[in-house]
């Protein structure tokens, strides 16, 4: 039965995915800086579109010159931000009003609260410091991150997910760290986005029709770049980018080969429903990767590369959730197992309803 929170978690968890796109169409479509200031645009709630606030606007910040396009994609990805910050504050308080409620999670809405105010702040920052690349790097992280918490959170609200017994260790454990693989694999691309290195290479298998190709690794991740300069279009070389992107790729390879080697031990336990998702969300995310490479980084697929990564990373999240050990003391588990015998075959039971 689900728990009261279930559906505002859900409604959360599909407008974060809502706001990861954005995030990331915004970026692609180089609109970060649509806004010069934050949390306005040109010091007005909206993009300004009268002659008096434009001229106005021009007052203000001589350096940026408004374009219409870019400041609404900007304020948009904004405006769901901060509905998306409204709900999840709803979802505390609901948690610490139920706090004395059985089964009810406190410490988990309250983190993620924590880190959409986090997330608010490196907003502010990705402006004021001119999409510094590391601070566009943690951004991207921290929205990941809230997408993956909140998704935990319905998993937990749903009521009808107990762990699954007599697995073995070693499937917990590659489990987990097939885990930190994605959202190693995932700060890895936000490395290159922030960076402007997704067509460093536009060739496949090779890059400059080399295996090799000259890089530098010593620029490509030098992670104390002075804080100052516009890094929109990026500030960096070619051979440094083409590190970055090579990077990137040999990531993809090994976490490919590591996932479908999960894949396969999942299988080998009866859980192949969740052996056949995970196969599934990687196929997607692969593809739309080597497209984004032979079509030189199209919109439309780059933005679906974007969300590739976050169904990745919740099937993960899903995996290990249903992989976690059974707890001697979690009576909700341990009467689901008196209810009816496990079944393994459904990776994600929907939550039932109350009559």
């Amino acid at each position: 039965m689900a728990r009261p929170g279930y559906r505002l978690a859900l409604l959360a968890t599909a407008l974060t995915v809502v706001v990861v796109l954005l995030g990331a169409y915004t970026r692609l479509t180089h609109a970060g800086l649509g806004c010069p200031d934050w949390p306005g645009c040109y010091g007005f709630l909206g993009v300004p579109m009268s002659e008096h606030k434009q001229s106005l606007a021009a007052e203000r910040f001589p350096d940026a010159p408004l374009e219409v396009h870019k400041g609404w994609n900007e304020m948009i990805h904004r405006y769901f931000a901060g509905a998306l910050g409204l709900v999840i504050l709803g979802l505390a308080v609901q948690a610490v009003r139920r706090r004395h409620t059985p089964g009810q999670p406190v410490r988990l809405p309250l983190l993620v609260l924590a880190v959409v105010i986090a997330q608010a702040i490196f907003g502010m920052w990705t402006v004021t410091l001119q999409l510094w690349p590391q601070v566009v790097t943690a951004h991207l992280l921290g929205g990941f991150a809230t997408l993956s918490l909140l998704f935990l959170l319905c998993l937990r609200l749903s009521g009808g997910l107990a762990p699954l017994p007599g697995l073995p260790r070693r499937l917990r454990a590659f489990a987990a760290a097939a885990l930190l693989l994605v959202i190693g694999q995932i700060a890895l691309g936000g490395w290159v986005s922030a960076n402007y290195a997704a067509v460093a290479c536009v060739d496949l298998p090779t890059c400059h029709g080399e295996w090799w190709p000259e890089m530098d690794f010593a620029n490509g991740f030098h992670l104390t770049q002075h804080i100052g300069p516009n890094y929109l279009g990026g500030m960096l070389y070619n051979e440094a980018r083409t590190a970055i992107h090579m990077s990137h790729r040999l990531g993809a390879l090994t976490l490919t080969l590591v996932l479908l080697t999960l894949a396969v031990m999942l299988w080998r336990q009866g859980l192949g429903r969740l052996a056949a998702l995970l196969v599934a969300a990687l196929a997607v995310q692969v593809t739309l990767g080597i497209s984004n490479v032979l079509f030189h980084l199209p919109l439309a697929v780059a933005v679906g590369h974007n969300g590739g990564g976050a169904a990745l990373l919740l099937v993960l999240v899903l995996v290990n959730y249903r992989l976690r050990p059974l707890r001697a003391r979690q009576p909700e588990a341990l009467s689901a197992t008196t209810r009816a015998p496990f079944d393994r075959t459904r990776p994600f039971p929907l939550p039932q309803r109350t009559s």
